[in-house]
């Protein structure tokens, strides 16, 4: 066998690396100092702690407005085509989280604004300048809406708990009245275009009630009047006033070519084809002026107990909405502080000392270490040199 020389040799067997024993030597010879320094630090931490203002947080909570559309959607199904009046109102709008927004309107500047006023907060937090202080305010405010639960929470953080408490409190106000003051909901909305609706009709209706007087009317002339004939004119007219505002609505967010603009544009076609069809047999009776006139009246008449029943039903579904801002928790003033959180930063500075003096310790041993190797004590020497030089 012939004998192994060194050049045999695996030169990787020479050089293990640094081990854990190579690690735990230097520091169970400073053991007593990473055991004292690191708590003498955690104690100066704890202790200057106190020195750090004390924050409160205020906390309430409420549930969202909801969208209501039970009492509006029973009524129009009863109404037949003047659903139509209502369609494309709210349902383009409707956001899939209402809560959201309510979350987005209290984060507002208007709201911001506001509060700042209200509690002088510029000279509260000692700033300069509006954007600063609105900056400020928002990163003592959290504002969030639960996924699970559904509520809206506020939490308001402040040196002072009596006014943490009433700033978490005033922006479920603010809210409210940002609520009555927007057409946000699908009942405001509803209620502001029949609102409008409503003043024109009564105008036409007034128009028509004056012509039909100046005809000649009279009670008798109205028995002797088919009625029948006319109020069944009066709902296909207003059928189809309702359907051609539908259409209108429907062609600013959809293309004529769609099945839905061409269903409803064959349905304007065929009520004013019967609509037609009735007033060419009326012109081959006599008296066609004063029925003519009759049945405009009747039509105005018709069209103004509808849309005055959208109205009325619309206010009430828009009430609704306005009581639905319940408040779960108010915010009461914090009898606790929630900042400085003493035990956490005397933790926290007692990890921070004990990583720094393990760093330190192993780097002062090794670096002892390397500086008995010759190769490695020459070159620290160079680099003092280098170090020295000006």
């Amino acid at each position: 066998m012939s004998a192994v020389t060194p050049r045999d040799t695996d030169p990787y067997e020479e050089d293990e690396g640094i081990g854990l024993l190579d690690l735990a030597v230097p520091l169970a010879e400073r053991r007593w100092l990473l055991l004292v320094a690191p708590l003498l630090v955690a104690a100066a931490a704890f202790g200057l702690s106190h020195l750090l203002p004390k924050t409160y947080t205020a906390r309430a909570s409420m549930l969202p407005p909801q969208q209501q559309q039970s009492s509006a959607a029973a009524a129009l199904g009863q109404l037949g085509a003047l659903a139509g009046l209502a369609g494309g109102l709210g349902g383009g709008s409707a956001l899939k989280s209402p809560a959201d927004q309510y979350v987005a309107l209290m984060q507002s500047t208007r709201v911001a604004d506001r509060l700042i006023d209200r509690y002088d907060l510029m000279k509260v937090y000692d700033n300069e300048y509006r954007f600063q202080t609105r900056k400020e305010l928002g990163s003592n405010t959290r504002i969030t809406a639960g996924k699970k639960d559904g509520l809206i929470t506020i939490e308001v953080d402040d040196e002072d708990p009596q006014r943490a408490a009433k700033i978490a409190n005033d922006y479920i106000e603010e809210l409210r009245g940002l609520n009555n003051q927007l057409a946000l909901s699908e009942a405001q909305q509803r209620r502001v275009f029949f609102e409008s609706e409503l003043k024109s009709t009564r105008d036409k209706l007034t128009n028509a009630q004056q012509a039909l007087e100046a005809s000649g009317f009279a009670q008798g002339a109205i028995k002797a009047e088919p009625k029948a004939a006319a109020e069944v004119y009066a709902r296909l007219r207003a059928e189809l006033t309702a359907a051609e505002v539908k259409l209108q609505t429907m062609r600013r967010n959809l293309a004529d070519a769609t099945p839905e603009v061409q269903q409803q544009s064959t349905l304007v076609g065929a009520l004013r084809g019967q609509v037609a069809a009735l007033e060419r047999n009326s012109e081959t009776g006599g008296g066609s002026e004063y029925i003519s006139k009759y049945r405009e009246f009747k039509y105005q008449e018709t069209l103004f107990e509808l849309i005055a029943r959208q109205y009325e039903l619309a206010r009430v579904d828009e009430s609704r909405e306005g009581a639905l801002i319940q408040v779960v928790d108010t915010a009461a003033p914090p009898e606790y502080k929630s900042k400085p959180k003493r035990a956490l930063i005397a933790a926290g500075g007692y990890a921070v000392a004990l990583l720094a003096l393990i760093a330190w310790v192993l780097t002062r041993h090794f670096w002892r270490q390397s500086a008995g190797d010759p190769e490695t004590a020459a070159k620290l020497a160079d680099l003092r040199r280098a170090l020295g030089r000006r």
